[in-house]
């Protein structure tokens, strides 16, 4: 049987069920993007701690082997770089991050309960 529009009733259940199908899935994706979100390794980058550019708002991204030294810290002298944890990229720099590893997983993300340690 037809509606009004001349539609068939079953055309019109499988658009209903599509739609449905689409937002149960949409849902799913955002799920596991909030899940992942909260993961314990904040994203990092390379970064020369003494290249702060005001006008981009950012560090200068280096090769990822100038960060290889497990402190990450430089010597006097050195152009070793540090990681940027939490960062976002833009035309070589990166910005609105942090030096601090613990910081940037405090931060967290969508989703996150956002607690850190309470030691004091």
């Amino acid at each position: 049987m037809d509606d009004i529009s001349g539609t068939p009733r079953k055309a019109r259940k499988a658009r209903r069920r599509l739609r449905s199908s689409t937002v149960v899935l949409g849902s799913m994706g955002a799920l596991a993007a909030a899940l992942t979100s909260c993961g314990s390794e904040p994203d990092k980058r390379c970064v020369d701690p003494y290249s702060y550019d005001a006008g981009r708002g950012g560090y200068r991204l280096l090769d990822p082997k100038a960060c290889s030294n497990k402190s990450g810290s430089s010597s006097a002298g050195t152009s070793s770089g540090r990681w940027y944890y939490g960062s976002n990229r833009s035309d070589g720099f990166a910005k609105s991050g942090t030096f601090s590893k613990s910081q940037a997983v405090d931060r967290g993300g969508f989703g996150c309960s956002n607690s850190g340690s309470g030691g004091g």
